[in-house]
């Protein structure tokens, strides 16, 4: 009972640190204040946790976890969030804490979800379950938000053409303006691409665990990350001005496009991949 209460705590205190990656995206890409604040004070938390956990362990071993490899990786993820915050506070940015905190993410998944030393069978079981059910979940909350930015697309292409050709119907005063669109645009991609982002990193973690056959260069896990880099692809080139207005718009059309046909066909052809 007490492993499966830790068990939860932890994947708890994965999903906060998730967010907090999001939130730290979105500023990192628009220097969004309150997003750094909320991903501080996420990652202040995540910290706490995890440094309970940690001298809960050594604690209850009479030294500091650090011998095995299991042990190694969750405190390697401590360390570079102690870092992370620390540069944070000295220097008042969150960019290097951001790049920080995905390593640490990523590390902190291995040692949660890795094959369990500490914890008996059942408990270890629950976890892979749990893992695929974060993982999936992510997933769809990615597609959502690119969902998201392909409506906003189209709105903006619509008012676009409504004022090119000086068409004023009915409806036109219930339309969001040109701005609002491609602000709803950007959003959406600022929350898509780390949600997407943490999915993946899940679901390999997952896939490691649970399948005992399995290739990074499956249909559905090659196309879900072009899809990160496409949409990441977008965003710089709209930062560097080179891609703006109606081209942005048709690109995020585009890219839901690209969504679609790995969600269907990716899936279709994929190995394992039978449900996203």
């Amino acid at each position: 009972m007490a492993d499966m209460t830790i068990a939860r705590l932890q994947e708890a205190m994965l999903v906060l640190y998730a967010v907090s990656l999001i939130f730290y995206f979105i500023d990192f890409l628009n220097k969004d204040r309150r997003s750094q604040t909320a991903a501080f004070w996420m990652t202040v938390t995540v910290f706490v946790l995890q440094t309970g956990f940690l001298l809960r362990a050594a604690y209850m071993t009479g030294q500091l976890p650090v011998l095995s490899l299991y042990d190694g990786v969750y405190f390697f993820a401590w360390i570079l969030i102690v870092l992370s915050l620390g540069i944070q506070l000295k220097y008042r940015t969150s960019y290097a804490g951001f790049f920080l905190n995905v390593i640490a993410f990523s590390f902190m998944t291995i040692h949660i979800f890795a094959p369990v030393q500490a914890a008996g069978a059942g408990v270890a079981t629950a976890l892979v379950s749990e893992l695929l059910f974060i993982h999936i979940t992510f997933a769809i909350l990615s597609y959502a938000a690119f969902a998201m930015a392909f409506v906003f697309a189209i709105l903006y292409l619509l008012v676009y053409n409504l004022l090119k050709k000086k068409k004023w119907t009915a409806q036109f005063s219930r339309l969001p303006s040109l701005q609002h669109a491609l602000t709803g645009m950007k959003s959406a991609i600022y929350t898509g691409i780390p949600v997407l982002l943490v999915s993946l990193i899940l679901g390999v973690q997952w896939a490691y665990m649970a399948l005992d056959d399995w290739n990074v260069f499956d249909v559905k896990i090659v196309g879900s990350f072009l899809l990160l880099v496409v949409y990441s692809v977008l965003l710089v080139l709209n930062r560097r001005g080179r891609l703006q207005a109606a081209d942005f718009a048709w690109a995020n059309v585009i890219a839901f496009v690209l969504i679609i046909i790995n969600f269907f066909l990716g899936s279709k052809l994929s190995q394992f991949h039978f449900w996203l």
